[in-house]
């Protein structure tokens, strides 16, 4: 006897679901009110797939800025892969999970820092010192020079 399983049930066991419904290929979308302008949205099926593929393009435009700047320094990547995850987020129920796990441990670190704030000031002070020592040791000895001459030869 074989037993289909339903999304719920799938969930439950925590295996990978298909969205029955959805064709579009980007996952079951965010439950909304009805009658608000994204249910009128969905309501019209060429432009309800329009939406969530320019809500995807526009939180992996984000998602890729983020990625981009990793080659700079400091803490500029991770706000722009954020606010991606945040925008797919309003649309996207596998984006909204995520995003809800990483917005519970900002909070518990922001609580942790503040239970424990000379601790959390000595850690984020010798990161800055430690960044900063690394920028001065590379522009003083020239080490982006001599590993280039390094590397050619």
């Amino acid at each position: 006897m074989t037993r289909t399983l339903d999304t719920q049930d799938t969930h439950a066991r925590g295996g990978a679901t298909r969205c029955a419904d959805c064709t579009d290929g980007l996952g079951k979308p965010r439950p909304v009110e009805p009658g608000s302008w994204r249910d009128r949205i969905r309501q019209k099926p060429g432009l309800g797939i329009a939406y969530r593929v320019g809500v995807f393009v526009a939180g992996l435009l984000f998602v890729l800025l983020g990625l981009a700047l990793t080659v700079l320094p400091g803490p500029l990547t991770i706000p722009p892969i954020l606010v991606g995850l945040w925008v797919w987020s309003t649309e996207f129920e596998w984006a909204r999970r995520i995003f809800v796990t990483f917005r519970k441990k900002a909070r518990d670190t922001w609580a942790h820092a503040k239970q424990h704030p000379v601790s959390s000031a000595a850690v984020t002070i010798g990161g800055l010192v430690a960044a900063g020592v690394v920028f001065w040791a590379v522009g003083h000895f020239d080490l982006v020079d001599r590993a280039l001459a390094a590397v050619r030869g």
